[in-house]
């Protein structure tokens, strides 16, 4: 489903926009997008915004169609501090704990890569882990949740 997982926990941002900025780079400077994905995913957060609030923790999930995609992975991002997020399901935000940029190369690779997703982060268990496992881990653990 994806072919590579990216990790960075412990950084810092001023904002949101400073993080999207932050993943478009990496992504860019990594071959795993193309130069449009960055306009597209700012896009994409004006329109559908990407926070969520689970039962104890807060997500964001950025990501844009697969059209600006060159090869799948997953950038997860555990910032030193929560990030203020527009909520995806209403006109509030949440203060994410971790940002999950997804990057997909088709439409339906992306449908199965999110309810995957919202799936394991509706167990509770799953994000407490995800905030409090070593960063030397955390290829590993997502990847055996990810069938990577």
């Amino acid at each position: 489903m994806v072919s590579e997982i990216l990790i960075k926990t412990g950084i810092s941002f001023e904002n949101y926009s400073e993080a999207l900025n932050h993943i478009a780079d990496e992504l860019i400077a990594k071959g795993f997008v193309k130069e449009s994905y960055r306009d597209a995913v700012f896009a994409r957060e004006a329109n559908f915004p990407t926070g969520i609030q689970l039962e104890e923790h807060s997500v964001a999930i950025p990501h844009c169609e697969a059209e600006h995609s060159i090869k799948p992975a997953i950038y997860f991002i555990r910032p030193d501090k929560t990030l203020v997020v527009n909520r995806a399901d209403d006109d509030g935000t949440v203060d994410a704990e971790i940002l999950m940029a997804l990057v997909v190369t088709n439409p339906q690779q992306q449908l199965r890569l999110l309810r995957t997703l919202f799936g394991k982060l509706q167990d509770n268990s799953f994000v407490t882990q995800l905030l409090s496992i070593q960063e030397s881990d955390l290829s590993e653990f997502l990847k055996q949740h990810f069938e990577i």
